[in-house]
């Protein structure tokens, strides 16, 4: 099947915030397939933090964006075309996303149920940034039933899910940072959250220090900068802190030092990780099997943020970028067809 589609290629390499001038909409013609090769018609696509550094020059955890070349990233497609053991009409999660079509190898990709639950479920609470909440929370924090849990960044794709994972199991109290009292509301009213504050009306220390009176137990950093300062400031005795993103600094045009107190780190015996989630594919099953029951159950909740068409997608980026997203940013390129 011969193929004309659109993707979106990077051209610029930015400095802070990316502009119209980071990205191009190109056409394209596929190439046919090959032996083990899907052509895939993408109905949804990811847009992630982790992103925005790939744009960077320099090493990293994974090798920046080159280029003239299309962006990837998480993606659901719909098989229309196979040369593989992968069924016509399967949908596929891969890394081909920013794109409406894509040749994916069979291999480098995985089939989900089709229907059981809307696609861009598996971009989100089945999808990377819930298995990033569920390994930084119960693995790298060692999260205990009746710790204290703080969550920055909570009304993000991942610490909207920290914090309900936490909830279900057994958290003597959570508490999440927002950025704007709409999302504040939302944590507390719709995902349970015990309570929250908008980081933007005052010191992120002092209102900390007001949510955890008796100190906390387990930190989930999804912001860095501030909020990592005053989480070390009030973390209990051998308290955990699970690393996974520094977005408050992903923009910034000049280097950004964290105001770490490597004093209270020692005399309060504080365990600080970063972590990479992909490192604990050995999880997976168990992630695949606790979340989905909760799932199932109607325990768990899906925030969304949904754009539409592949014109929105950068868009979509640079609006998750600066906080316009409540849980996962998603854009839907075609609905869902079961």
């Amino acid at each position: 099947m011969s193929l004309t589609t659109r993707e979106w290629h990077f051209m610029q390499r930015p400095v802070g915030l990316p502009g119209p001038e980071t990205f191009k909409l190109v056409e394209r013609d596929l190439p046919p397939l090959q032996e083990g090769q899907c052509l895939v018609k993408n109905l949804v696509l990811s847009v992630d933090p982790y992103m925005r550094p790939r744009m960077d020059a320099g090493p990293s955890y994974v090798p920046p964006f080159e280029l003239g070349e299309a962006l990837t990233g998480s993606a659901v497609g719909e098989v229309v075309e196979t040369r593989s053991d992968v069924p016509l009409g399967s949908w596929l999660v891969h890394q081909a996303g920013w794109r409406e079509h894509a040749v994916v190898d069979a291999g480098a990709a995985r089939v989900v149920d089709k229907g059981r639950y809307p696609s861009s479920h598996y971009l989100g609470v089945l999808g990377g940034p819930a298995f990033a909440a569920y390994v930084g929370l119960f693995h790298i924090a060692d999260f205990r039933r009746g710790d204290s849990v703080f969550v920055s960044g909570a009304a993000g794709a991942v610490g909207s899910m920290v914090g309900q994972f936490a909830l279900l199991a057994g958290a003597k109290r959570v508490v999440g940072s927002a950025g704007s009292s709409e999302k504040v509301r939302y944590l507390v009213d719709e995902l349970g959250y015990d309570a929250a504050f908008d980081y933007k009306t005052g010191p992120v220390l002092e209102q900390l220090r007001g949510a955890f009176p008796e100190g906390l137990d387990v930190y989930f950093d999804n912001v860095g900068s501030d909020h990592l300062a005053a989480a070390i400031d009030v973390l209990n005795d051998f308290g955990r802190a699970a690393i996974c993103g520094t977005i408050s600094t992903y923009n910034a045009v000049e280097p950004h030092a964290v105001p770490v107190d490597a004093v209270k780190v020692v005399t309060k015996r504080l365990r600080l990780q970063g972590f990479i989630a992909f490192d604990h594919e050995d999880l997976r099953k168990d992630f695949d099997s606790e979340v989905g029951a909760w799932l199932e159950a109607g325990r768990l909740m899906s925030p969304e943020t949904i754009s539409r068409g592949i014109e929105s997608v950068p868009a979509a980026f640079t609006g998750m970028l600066t906080g316009t997203n409540t849980g996962k940013a998603i854009v839907r390129l075609a609905e869902d067809q079961t």
